[in-house]
């Protein structure tokens, strides 16, 4: 297969509008609910991004029915948890640590013997982090070595924890959740911080019975699901890389309409906003369940900061696009409490430490972080480690890099925003794709 390669180059400005693919944790969760309700789940603004694809080609394998219509939404045709049947070949995941996650705690108390699996970079990240607590509740699931594949073997009714999850994860405490739907008692979850609740959330849309707080979640099983629609707004995540491209490069604002502003999303505005960005948060509305705005920035002087330990889980995706604006800020910002960012796609500190040097930046890691030195990007050539935040992280430093920046492996991009260079383009970038073996 070939070599996808972005050159990005540095430019005078960037500016207008653009609007980003549907939230990628939402879209995963619209389709694994949707499999189980008792009744159809309509699922407007689907992210047709290559991790979704995975999951509902997951669900496809077990004999759910989704439906592509014509006003461009998703219908999964669900008929409860018992319509869901064994497939005849491991449920392949790709490249989505959040699809088999969330999938194991589904399919943990139904009565169905699964395999799930997916590439050789999904398949050197820690799974026993969902295991141990679905194990205690009572499901049966091997893992190899602590990574996919896992084996999940048909165990009987689950029953309810207390849970106390040494580590704030989402994916965790939503593969228990999905889990306690088919369990009896009330489950019960405790966090030691704030982490994205879109679980919660649409587990409410559809009719369950969730309560708690940011630090204790329960829900009472078994529990049916209802139908109903779900409204997937543009994916935070995917806007954050146009968000510190607006702070380093929009002379005269730029704005991303329709975004999701989950509170338990938006650690990176904060971040932002404490190195002196110029962020506004305009049209404020609701779509269904989740909180949804327009987001305007435009070129800021940032200096570097101390980030919160707090703001950490409510940024854990975007660190390798915060990364390059404190790349861009002056003086010195560091980040600690940061450890997950080892197990995800890549090793996030290492790949993005790297990064950073590769075009003249002087930075230490630590095993939970990083200290960047903030400086003028000098350009260069360099690998994303096959993970698409690196390379998309890395074009947005092209921007005001002294000489272009060359990435290579830049196809993943696709797993979360397809056409990423093209909405880049739209804006402004100059980012040239070649391809070679």
């Amino acid at each position: 297969m070939s070599d996808v390669r972005w050159v990005s180059h540095p430019v005078a400005s960037i500016g207008g509008t653009l609007t980003v693919p549907g939230d990628k944790s939402i879209s995963h969760r619209a389709l694994l609910l949707g499999a189980v309700a008792d009744d159809p789940v309509l699922v407007r603004g689907f992210l047709a991004g290559e991790d979704c694809l995975a999951t509902r080609h997951a669900l496809e394998q077990m004999g759910v029915r989704v439906e592509d219509r014509e006003d461009g939404s998703l219908a999964v045709h669900g008929a409860g948890p018992e319509s869901l049947r064994a497939s005849t070949s491991p449920l392949d995941l790709g490249n989505s640590g959040t699809g088999i996650r969330l999938l194991t705690g589904l399919l943990a108390g139904l009565p169905i013997d699964s395999v799930l699996t997916g590439d050789p970079s999904l398949r050197r990240r820690p799974m026993e982090r969902v295991a141990v607590p679905l194990r205690a509740m009572g499901a049966d699931i091997v893992t190899s070595d602590g990574c996919p594949p896992i084996t999940i073997r048909s165990s009987g009714r689950l029953r309810a924890i207390d849970y106390t999850m040494p580590v704030a994860s989402a994916q965790v405490k939503s593969a228990i959740l999905l889990a306690a739907l088919n369990a009896d008692g009330q489950t019960t979850i405790r966090q030691p911080a704030v982490s994205r609740d879109h679980t919660e959330r649409m587990l409410q849309t559809l009719g369950a019975e969730v309560s708690g707080d940011d630090t204790e979640i329960r829900l009472t099983g078994p529990c049916r699901l209802g139908g109903g629609e779900i409204g997937v707004p543009g994916d935070f995540s995917s806007a954050a890389f146009f968000v510190v491209a607006g702070l380093l490069a929009a002379d005269h604002g730029l704005t991303i309409e329709g975004v999701g502003i989950n509170p338990t999303r938006i650690g990176l505005l904060k971040m932002l906003q404490a190195m002196g960005g110029e962020i506004e948060i305009a049209a404020p509305r609701m779509l269904g369940q989740e909180p949804v705005a327009d987001i305007r920035v435009r070129r800021s002087r940032l200096v570097g900061i101390d980030v919160e330990q707090a703001w950490v889980p409510l940024a854990i995706d975007e660190f390798p696009v915060f990364f390059v604006a404190a790349a861009a800020a002056s003086g010195t910002t560091r980040v600690s409490g940061a450890a997950e960012l080892r197990v995800k796609e890549s090793d996030r500190i290492e790949a993005m430490a790297s990064a950073l040097e590769t075009v003249g930046i002087r930075v230490e890691t630590a095993s939970d972080g990083m200290t960047v030195h903030g400086g003028q990007m000098t350009g260069g050539t360099l690998d994303s480690h096959g993970d698409h935040r690196i390379a998309m992280a890395m074009a947005v430093a092209g921007l005001i890099s002294r000489s272009p920046i060359t990435i290579g492996d830049t196809a993943n991009a696709a797993t979360s925003f397809p056409g990423f260079a093209a909405a880049a383009a739209g804006v402004g970038f100059n980012i040239c794709e070649e391809r070679g073996p």
